[in-house]
């Protein structure tokens, strides 16, 4: 059967990256997790001073560091999983932060971020078996995408799937604090200028508040066969 391109968006903690690992080891598909890319200039502008205390970003100065920014991935053999690099150094465990998480929405609003990072995931997407997600996949990156879904769920649970994180990764935060850090960050999402997060009109919808990770890949692989089923 031939590759297609898997696009996924959706909403903060919907288990878009669980799923999409999922998929890509099912299907023998390469992922590019689209929002680890931001996280890592985020995280960048944090260790280099282009954000202040109160969070403020020195737009002028980010702009000029750009092209110093290099975001790449590699496979871990350790986690059979693909880590995030900056400028040839791993940062996964760096950006996985409540630091990060609180800032990341303000640098993907800005239109030349964007533009670099859009086009960096269009010329590691190319060709077909690559599955993204993040938040404009579908609608912006690659629009023409064979499958495109959106994912959501109860914003309590998306919470309690947040702070378990963070636990796990000891850093400790209450529900609440996780929870307006979400709400924050899906209004930041929802209301920026440059490709804000809209579900795409041929995308599936996929509420994963009350389904386990197995029946949330069941259903998509059947998708998948369908598809695939009807292009041949």
């Amino acid at each position: 059967m031939h590759k297609i391109t898997i696009a996924i968006d959706g909403y903060s903690s919907c288990g878009k990256s669980t799923l999409a690992k999922a998929l890509a080891q099912e299907l023998n598909y390469k992922y590019i997790d689209t929002g680890a890319m931001y996280r890592a200039v985020a995280w960048y502008a944090l260790k280099n001073g282009i954000i202040d205390q109160d969070q403020n970003i020195n737009n002028n100065l980010l702009l000029a560091n750009l092209n110093k920014i290099d975001v790449s991935f590699e496979f871990n053999q350790h986690t059979q999983q693909s880590d995030v690099y900056l400028n040839g150094h791993n940062i996964e465990s760096n950006i996985r932060t409540m630091e990060v998480s609180s800032i990341v929405s303000k640098i993907s609003s800005i239109k030349e971020v964007r533009e670099k990072m859009v086009a960096l995931q269009r010329i590691m997407g190319e060709g077909k078996g690559f599955i993204l997600d993040g938040r404009d996949i579908g609608t912006h990156v690659f629009p023409k995408a064979e499958l495109k879904l959106f994912m959501t769920a109860n914003t309590d649970i998306r919470a309690k799937r947040r702070q378990d994180e963070y636990f796990s990764k000891q850093q400790y935060f209450s529900l609440e604090e996780v929870k307006q850090s979400l709400i924050d960050r899906d209004n930041e999402d929802i209301n920026r200028q440059e490709n804000p997060l809209i579900q795409a009109q041929d995308a599936v919808v996929i509420d994963n508040s009350d389904i386990s990770r197995e029946q949330q890949l069941a259903f998509v692989l059947k998708l998948i066969e369908d598809l695939k089923l009807i292009s041949e």
